[in-house]
This record gives C-alpha cells, structure tokens and sequence, in this order.
C-alpha cells in the first residue's frame, strides 16, 4: 500500500521527527495578542480577555492588547498604510499565539471582532502573518449560552491557518459574571477561562518552534518546485 506514483519523492520526505518534536527551543516567553470585538465602555467582551491577560500573564506570556477603537471598515477607502491598520499588522506579527474575544451578536460575531481579522492578510509578501500561530476563542452573550460567535472565529482561525485549541469560553449572562470593579466572579465559567488560557500558553509553547515544519504543505511544495522549474526553464531558452 505504498505504491504512490503520483507523489515525487523529493517533495514528500519522511517525517522529520527533529525538527517536529525536538526543535531548538526558545526561551523567551510567549508572545499572546488580544483582540476584542466590542468598543462599549463596559465591555464584557474585553472585560473577560482581561481577566485572560491576567491568567496569561501569571502564567509566563507577555500579553498585549489592540484597540480597535478608530480601526476603519476594510472597503471604506482606508488602506495598509492607516495608522490602526499598521498598529494591528505589527502586533500579530509580533505574536506567537492569538485570544479573540467577541460578544454574539443576533446569533454572530461582531462587526468590531470581524473587521479586525478582515485586515489581518492571509500573506505579507512572502510571510503569512497567522499561519502556525495558536488560537483561543471566547464569548460573550446578554443571554443564554451559545457558541455561535466562538464556531465563526474557529472557522475563521482555520481561514487563517492557525492552530485553534480545542478549549473555549463561553460566558451566558455576562452581566451577572463581572463586579463593578469589572473582575470576573469565581465560578465553573471563570474556571473555563482558566482552563482555555493554560492551554493556550502549553499549545504555544509546544507549537512555536516547530511551526514551520507543522504547516509546511505538499502541495505548496509541489506549486513552487513546479514555478522553479518553469523559471529555469525559461531561462534556459532565451
């Protein structure tokens, strides 16, 4: 069951265990960017990344945050070279792993949260900004418990090519959960909170150094040996 004659050997090596599981390690501690997709003065979306941060931060990560506040809808003619635009490439290009935070709203993410990874671009050149990175999604809701908003954001993170962890929040009521100081109260929901941020900080570390290799892809491989090839062999006819 080995016969593949389709697959050029060059292009599908044996797995290199090394390099996927025994990679130089970093020692510097994980890069985390939150984003949050609402801009009310009380926000329960950013409240709860702020109670994330704070887990983050015990746990080892430097954590910063972006403020969407003045970011501009992506077709409004603003482009790359907008200030909040600028500011939000270079954080995620800075971080290794990724919270995103958003209220549901009528059953969906926020337009804020959208727009926010509608200018994150897929490619930067030669560089893709999000692929490899790791990826925790909560939410919260006025209501009942739901997972809308946090199945949009995994569909999203896939879109993105990162690394979505397989634990997440979400926060029914949000305005029963916080005091008026804005700390989120003990309870099994502040515990899943716990949960998704110490997994996220084992996933990025365990993921960070070996990412290249993890998402390194057949058939991007074959596409660029295929354009080599086609360059050489147009230089070899002129």
């Amino acid at each position: 069951m080995t016969d593949t004659p389709n697959i050029p050997d060059a292009l599908l090596p044996a797995i290199d265990h090394a390099a996927l599981l025994s990679p130089q390690r970093s020692t510097h501690a994980p890069r985390i960017l939150i984003l949050y997709g609402s801009l009310r003065p009380r926000s329960f979306s950013r409240l709860a990344a702020e109670e994330g941060a704070r887990i983050l931060t015990r746990l080892g990560a430097e954590v910063r945050f972006y403020n969407p506040s003045g970011l501009p809808l992506v077709d409004d003619g603003a482009d790359a070279s907008h200030p909040k635009v600028r500011e939000l490439r270079e954080l995620v290009a800075w971080s290794e792993g990724m919270v995103w935070s958003s209220p549901e709203r009528h059953g969906a993410m926020t337009g804020v949260m959208k727009t926010q990874v509608d200018w994150i671009p897929l490619s930067d050149g030669a560089v893709r900004p999000t692929q490899g990175k790791t990826l925790a999604v909560m939410q919260v809701s006025g209501g009942s418990q739901s997972f809308n908003a946090v199945n949009q954001m995994r569909i999203l993170g896939r879109w993105m090519r990162m690394l979505t962890i397989p634990n997440q929040a979400s926060i029914p009521k949000a305005f029963q959960e916080f005091d008026e100081a804005g700390r989120m109260r003990p309870s099994p929901l502040y515990d899943r909170v716990v949960d998704v941020m110490e997994e996220l900080v084992k996933f990025t570390l365990l993921l960070r150094d070996s990412a290249g290799y993890v998402v390194d892809r057949y058939s991007e491989r074959k596409e660029t040996a295929a354009e080599l090839a086609a360059r050489v062999n147009l230089s070899a006819a002129l």
